[in-house]
């Protein structure tokens, strides 16, 4: 019927196309986050006529794809089943939840996590920083502004660069005592090894010839095609400014044409999650867990 399978690069075709199908905004709905943490949360995929589906080692996520959803949840309920476990949907949005609830009724059983959710912003407001709830932004970005710095985007000639900059970006800041943020750190080597294998977009900044900040990320896999996810953005801190600048010149230089940008979640960090909401979210995409019992 189908087969889990791990992640890998040659696998981005068939799943971005049926990914495409699909309505969802949230960063685990893309290829390239896939294959950065396939190896940290054992993320494997297998294909059910025309939908992806997605295993973890917690759960699954909602299948994606085109065809008679029904289907697809109960022929993961019958792996489930096969497997002596309960099918758990981790990361469920909720379009899904109310599908499941209809279709299963008071055999789901229901969680949330704020830490899980997605930040997502229109361009217009990433792109311009206008209006008084931004005034400290455009000030921090006036402030970097001053300094001898340009923009460019990753590319062949400077992704060693990058991941120069990255490797001491995690040393100064000592995050290797972290298991979550060893994990992330691996995920983002994993990412810029086979940067343009999986079609990621990146930009990086440098300060008086050297690069001091960088992101990357992918146009989410939906059909509205109105999406664009930044999956990482890294910073020194010695220049003041440097993280909002390279978010606005990345997004004004890759992101034309997008409505949305979703920036993913806070992961409970309180500093991230208030770095997140200052920049003024249009709105957050909720996340549940929903098991069938």
């Amino acid at each position: 019927m189908f087969e889990f399978k791990q992640v890998e690069v040659s696998d981005k075709e068939w799943v971005a196309a049926l990914l495409k199908q699909s309505c969802f905004r949230g960063c685990e709905y893309t290829f390239g986050n896939s294959y950065m943490w396939s190896p940290f949360y054992d993320i494997q995929i297998a294909r059910y006529k025309d939908f992806c589906l997605f295993k973890n080692k917690y759960g699954f996520l909602f299948p994606a794809g085109r065809g008679e959803i029904g289907e697809a949840v109960e022929v993961l309920r019958e792996y489930c089943r096969e497997n002596g476990t309960p099918l758990k949907f981790t990361n469920a949005v909720p379009e899904s939840l109310e599908l499941l609830k209809c279709l299963y009724g008071e055999q789901i059983q229901v969680s949330t996590n704020r830490d899980l959710y997605d930040y997502v912003y229109e361009f217009d407001t990433l792109s311009a920083l206008r209006g008084r709830k931004l005034h400290a932004k455009r000030n921090h970005l006036n402030r970097f502004y001053e300094n001898n710095w340009r923009f460019e985007p990753i590319t062949p000639d400077n992704i060693e660069e990058c991941a120069a900059m990255h490797n001491k970006w995690c040393d100064e800041k000592n995050i290797y005592q972290d298991s979550d943020k060893r994990k992330e750190a691996g995920a983002v080597i994993r990412g810029l090894e086979s940067f343009f294998e999986l079609g990621l977009i990146g930009g990086a900044i440098r300060v008086d010839g050297e690069i001091q900040a960088y992101t990357f990320g992918e146009p989410s896999g939906n059909r509205q095609n109105d999406t664009f996810v930044v999956h990482v953005e890294k910073a020194f801190s010695k220049f003041q400014g440097a993280y909002t600048a390279i978010n606005r010149e990345f997004v004004n230089a890759a992101c034309q044409g997008y409505k949305y940008i979703n920036r993913e979640e806070d992961m409970g960090a309180e500093n991230l999650r208030k770095a997140k909401m200052s920049y003024c979210p249009a709105f957050l995409i909720e996340k549940y867990c929903v098991k069938l019992v």
